[in-house]
């Protein structure tokens, strides 16, 4: 077994769930694992971000989604007695302890909790009110996050309520440090009789720009081939994809990346409401990450060659 499944073709035994199986029917079995449950999620996300393989949401244990609830009537139950819908905890498996999702189906019960965890005291007075302008944000998104219900509450007694949506910070380093590319800006033009036509701003780690126009076939293509000419750096794309994270007009969508140098593999991601944008930034993720590896690589050559010298 392995840590998410991950093994070639179909993959292997999830390792979290025989290891939580074993676990919670500890009366039933006469075995024990003698693993730190509460590492499973850590390490699968470890795992994930090494390999560049995404964990599905509804992946059993160590999913997102494993131990959340949006409906109202779970959400009540659930803040009343954990165990009416959950034969382990969240905490058990090292996730968040508090997984109360706010979409359209939860009750006031559950949104009113949140508000009070995050510091609101609600009057009587007010709470049809929040509770009509919640829905109405819960219908323009999949699910509301603690950034929209500040942002509810700050604009509550306006006659529109705006909903934060925070923008992925493109290019993000992989090392912990400053990435080696950022995309300053994205220009694209799209006609029904032309190639489309981009430009693109690429700001480098060392605080100087390159900005390169080019035509494609499609805004993607487009957009790839002008950041293939900003940072020049030699590599194959192997894999595209997009997948919708939410629901509705302003949805947001998950485009990932997979480029190729060498024998290696490098995996991007990125979510924007503007999924043109997205495959910009994700395309720029996975040209970071290879970035980073091909310095990696020459600081351990470095190293190398000086210990070797040391020697001679």
């Amino acid at each position: 077994c392995t840590i998410n499944g991950i093994g070639e073709r179909a993959g292997n035994a999830a390792l979290e769930e025989i290891v939580m199986a074993l676990t919670v029917r500890a009366d039933q079995f006469d075995a024990e694992t003698h693993v730190h449950t509460e590492h499973l999620t850590p390490t699968s996300q470890l795992v994930s971000a090494a390999t560049g393989f995404p964990v599905q949401p509804n992946k059993a244990i160590v999913g997102s989604n494993a131990f959340s609830h949006e409906a109202g009537i779970h959400q009540h139950g659930v803040l009343k007695e954990r165990t009416t819908y959950e034969i382990m905890s969240a905490a058990d498996v090292g996730q968040d302890a508090e997984q109360i999702r706010l979409g359209r189906h939860s009750g006031r019960h559950g949104l009113f909790n949140r508000l009070d965890a995050l510091g609101y005291e609600v009057s009587d007075a007010h709470r049809d009110e929040i509770y009509d302008r919640f829905l109405d944000l819960a219908d323009q998104k999949k699910e509301v996050f603690e950034e929209d219900l500040k942002q509810m509450m700050e604009n509550f007694g306006s006659d529109a309520v705006e909903s934060a949506k925070g923008l992925p910070d493109n290019g993000a380093a992989t090392n912990g440090g400053t990435p080696a590319y950022r995309l300053d800006h994205l220009s694209v033009q799209i006609t029904t009789d032309e190639d489309s036509q981009v430009s693109v701003q690429i700001r480098r780690d060392d605080g100087s720009t390159r900005t390169e126009e080019a035509t494609g076939d499609g805004p993607v293509d487009a957009i790839y081939r002008a950041i293939d000419h900003a940072i020049d750096a030699p590599h194959t794309l192997v894999d595209y994809s997009i997948r919708s994270i939410s629901e509705g007009a302003d949805a947001q969508g998950a485009v990932d990346v997979t480029i190729r140098y060498g024998e290696n593999q490098f995996a991007g991601t990125a979510r924007n409401t503007d999924i043109v944008r997205a495959s910009a930034e994700a395309y720029v993720d996975a040209l970071n990450r290879l970035a980073a590896a091909r310095e990696n690589a020459q600081s351990v050559e470095f190293v190398q060659n000086g210990i070797m010298t040391a020697f001679e």
